[in-house]
């Protein structure tokens, strides 16, 4: 069974940075896209960033120049960059997997537990 476990969140000045880290536990067959998505009080759920696994990346209007997105197969991770964070950059922050579990199974979503991250001003 696979399981995602995020780290590296935290309180931070704005100006400040923070590196977030996805990690997977587990095996399966193949990892597609993962990506981060952040979710502040009142606010649906939305795309900071992904990356297929050709390594192409896309970001989110208002943290692109800021934020960088890399993974590391071999250590079944993804990562997130936050530099000069904002206080609108505060939310939980989630990473989610394109993952197929095995040959013979369809691509599923997987998410991990979500980490906070809060930004002051």
């Amino acid at each position: 069974q696979v399981q995602l476990v995020e780290s590296g969140g935290g309180l931070v000045q704005a100006g400040g940075s923070l590196r977030l880290s996805c990690v997977a536990s587990g095996s399966f067959f193949s990892i597609n896209a993962m990506a981060w998505y952040r979710q502040a009080p009142g606010k649906q759920r939305e795309l900071v960033a992904d990356i297929t696994d050709g390594g192409s990346t896309n970001y989110a209007a208002s943290v692109k120049g800021r934020f960088t997105i890399s993974r590391d197969n071999a250590k079944k991770a993804v990562y997130l960059q936050m530099n000069s964070l904002k206080p609108e950059d505060t939310a939980v922050y989630y990473c989610n997997w394109k993952i197929k579990p095995t040959a013979f199974r369809r691509e599923a979503d997987y998410w991990g537990q979500g980490i906070q991250v809060t930004v002051s001003s």
